[in-house]
């Protein structure tokens, strides 16, 4: 699966959608074996570093779990080949913002850059909902050192495994009101999403947009999902 990514996204599409929307699905990066693998880990308690209840700080209402390093390889891989996919996207962001940043070319590099700056603590995560769970709308920043783009991989089948738990994106702009995407993801799916800006064109040139995301309120079943973020935590 991961071996091939590269060659089977098609990056220039990808950046064009990203530009337009905000976001881009990519269908069936995992397999269901590859869901039900990853979903298996979320019970190993070696694999993790933290754990985290969303009800007592009030993020929402269900639990996710930061993997610790090394992360298992899928993760490892489909972390890396993303970033490759990404970063040509990310620095053209920075770029039109005018931001004083460029991203470098391989994962490894940027994670150095974090770790000098004391974000050190890997982010990949593994997040699960009970019927009743969501998670309200946030940005994944962890420190000084952001990654403009993030993915989400439902790891379980919509109309099977739970109903709800929609993917929900929330924008800002300047003088208006918020503007509100809801994505049903399949399972295996991989959505790429801002992490908490993009830019976005206006009369006056490019702008910078807030972003949020979050997940609507599960009404039945369970939900698991992969969430990958390139930078690492303070």
């Amino acid at each position: 699966m991961t071996s091939s990514l590269l060659e089977r996204v098609d990056w220039v599409e990808l950046a064009g959608g990203l530009d337009e929307r905000g976001w881009y699905q990519v269908p069936g990066v995992l397999s269901a074996a590859e869901c039900a693998e990853l979903t298996e880990l979320y019970v190993d308690d070696d694999r993790f570093r933290a754990t985290i209840a969303m009800e007592r700080h009030r993020f929402g209402r269900g639990e996710y779990r930061y993997f610790k390093y090394p992360l298992p390889r899928v993760v490892a891989r489909l972390r890396q080949a993303f970033y490759a996919g990404l970063v040509p996207v990310a620095n053209r962001w920075a770029e039109r913002l005018g931001l004083d940043v460029r991203y470098p070319a391989v994962l490894a590099d940027y994670l150095e850059q974090c770790h000098a700056a004391g974000q050190t603590r890997p982010t990949p995560l593994l997040l699960r909902y009970e019927a009743g769970g969501y998670n309200r709308l946030h940005q994944d920043l962890y420190g000084s050192m952001s990654f403009p783009l993030q993915v989400v991989l439902p790891l379980s089948a919509v109309g099977r495994d739970y109903e709800g738990g929609e993917l929900v994106l929330g924008e800002q702009q300047p003088r208006m009101q918020s503007r509100v995407t809801v994505i049903v993801p399949e399972q295996g799916d991989a959505i790429v999403i801002p992490n908490a800006t993009r830019p976005v064109s206006g009369n006056r040139g490019d702008r910078a947009v807030q972003t949020r995301h979050g997940a609507s309120t599960i009404t039945r079943g369970r939900r698991y999902a992969l969430g990958l973020i390139f930078h690492d935590a303070t």
